[in-house]
């Protein structure tokens, strides 16, 4: 069965079960069942939403395909307009035959599983699937048939300290190195096409601030391979630098040579750069930002954005352009007109984790050159927000605010409880998403098989 219904809300709920209610009374199934679990993406497209309203904010319980948000300054609420919210996310196994949801078209698999927290994901140029097992302190490798299995598994490095970022160097299709963003420190391995184990111990390009607070440290090399970017988080929520030791180096994306030398600061006030990219289109520097919490639920706007160098984003003591954080009152006035407002104001307390340029023709040409990113949810919230892939269509309109719809969810129950929390997003060989589940230890591919 296939049915084209709007979902925005409340109102398109009650549509669908009134559309799947033959469904429902054949099956026997109760209805919250059905509306919750999302096998529907097995065997058969999913409800497509169509010509859906665009909403400001949201939450997991209006989440599905297509579902489309835009957020602009003048939607935000004041300060402590509600209460700061502690709803840390309540994990659960993943219900037995219940996969994400993807558009009509779209089918979602299961590439892998029984990894440990899998974060980042990159694809060498040989196919190969990389994976950053953070907790585990190690990089694992993954080889396939190039028709979405995997043959065979193996580490390519342990012993690392919280490894995040991963990048091979130089780029192009032959890279002899691949460097990995340890919380502490940059490192490098000597690498050859097809390697499963490194040949030998890491080599130190660089130390990082790596004391606490936002460990994230993800790496991505300028298009020509002259430089190496580095986001490293704040040590904190919401700490003046100016008074707090811990955060100086910090909330901020570094850039340096591949040797390490020539190290300084690209761009600064962004809470937590956990994403970077680049754009394959013009070379330039994108990254996705968890902004800071305990102003609200609907404060303050996380986002994706261009990062231009020298580039300023108000943390901590302005947000979106000239809007002062009330912990922060009366600090730094002549910063005010100098903050950036982001391309994409996201729903806050989503967590964006990771980003990727589709540059593939597996989808259908109009998702050629867009953004997805990974929602990965957060604690600071009365109502569950994030958990899903987003997508940004034509991200280089340079329209700031622009908006953003929903592309993989059903990561969360129908009670609240979560069983998937999505990460790495990178772009397989073949053309097909991966997207890792540091939840439920997996990697999902999406693939389109519609017309």
């Amino acid at each position: 069965m296939k049915a084209k219904l709007e979902i925005p809300g409340a109102a398109g709920q009650r549509r669908c079960r009134a559309a799947l209610a033959p469904w429902v009374r054949s099956t026997g199934a109760g209805l919250l069942v059905v509306l919750a679990v999302p096998q529907l993406a097995i065997g058969a497209a999913p409800i497509e939403p169509v010509d859906a309203p665009v909403t400001t904010f949201s939450d997991y319980r209006t989440q599905a395909p297509g579902t489309r948000h835009r957020i602009t300054v003048a939607d935000l609420p004041a300060p402590y307009a509600t209460r700061s919210a502690g709803n840390a996310p309540r994990l659960v196994p993943r219900p037995e035959g219940v996969l994400p949801v993807a558009p009509a078209g779209f089918s979602v698999t299961l590439l892998a599983q029984g990894l440990e927290a899998p974060r980042v994901l990159r694809v060498a140029p040989n196919g190969d699937i990389f994976v950053a097992e953070s907790d585990a302190g190690r990089i694992r490798v993954l080889r396939g048939t190039g028709s979405g299995s995997v043959l065979q598994r193996a580490v390519f490095a342990a012993h690392l300290n919280q490894p995040y970022g991963i990048a091979f160097y130089p780029p192009g299709p032959d890279p002899n190195w691949i460097y990995v963003g340890n919380t502490d420190e940059i490192v490098r391995f000597a690498y050859h096409a097809g390697d499963l184990q490194a040949a030998g111990p890491p080599h130190h390009v660089a130390a990082l601030p790596g004391d606490g607070g936002h460990w994230t440290r993800d790496l991505r090399f300028s298009a020509d391979g002259s430089t190496l970017f580095v986001g490293v988080g704040s040590a904190s929520n919401v700490d003046d630098p100016d008074t707090t030791p811990g955060e100086a180096g910090r909330a901020a994306i570094w850039a340096l040579k591949p040797d390490g030398s020539d190290m300084h600061p690209y761009a600064t006030g962004m809470r937590n750069p956990s994403g970077l990219s680049i754009d394959p289109a013009n070379g330039q520097l994108w990254a996705v930002v968890n902004e800071r919490d305990g102003l609200g639920d609907d404060l303050v706007p996380d986002y994706v954005t261009a990062v231009p160098p020298g580039a300023f984003f108000g943390w901590p003591w302005w947000y979106l352009g000239p809007n002062q954080d009330p912990r922060h009152k009366g600090k730094h006035p002549q910063d005010r007109d100098r903050v950036l407002l982001p391309d994409v104001l996201l729903q806050p307390h989503s967590a964006p984790l990771q980003l990727e340029f589709y540059g593939a023709s597996r989808f259908p040409p109009s998702y050629r050159g867009d953004i997805f990113l990974s929602a990965h949810g957060s604690w600071n919230r009365s109502v569950r927000t994030g958990y899903a892939v987003l997508r940004v269509r034509d991200p280089r309109a340079g329209h700031p605010g622009a908006g953003y719809e929903e592309f993989l969810t059903g990561f969360v129950r129908a009670d609240g409880r979560v069983w998937g929390r999505p990460v790495g997003i990178a772009v397989a060989a073949d053309g097909a998403l991966l997207v890792s589940d540091d939840a439920s230890g997996s990697i999902w591919r999406v693939d389109y098989d519609g017309h």
